[in-house]
């Protein structure tokens, strides 16, 4: 699975990166036929709390699944895409079981 991950208007740092390949490459394990994982992270103004928006798009042979949230931290936003990405992987994975 190939990860890309675009910091818009800020870098992200090193330890952020790392943070976010660990966790989306756990996704594999939900479903592993992932192509992409496309990472976009963004600070929303003003500048208050929650306001780390982190969305992640997975690309499955013929599907796309899309997650967005809106944190404190990107470290949070990415668990909680994560999970909701966990969830409709593994619907679609039932719903091809089940054909």
């Amino acid at each position: 699975m190939e990860i890309k991950i675009q910091a818009i208007h800020f870098d992200a740092t090193e330890q952020l990166r790392e943070f976010i390949e660990k966790k989306v490459s756990k996704l594999e394990k939900t479903y592993e036929d992932i192509h992409l994982a496309d990472v976009q992270l963004k600070v929303v103004k003003p500048a208050t709390a929650l306001n780390k928006e982190a969305s992640i798009t997975v690309s499955v042979k013929g599907q796309k699944f899309f997650s967005e949230k809106v944190c404190d931290t990107f470290e949070e936003s990415i668990d909680e895409c994560v999970d909701s990405l966990k969830v409709q992987l593994t619907k679609f994975k039932e719903k091809l079981r089940n054909r």
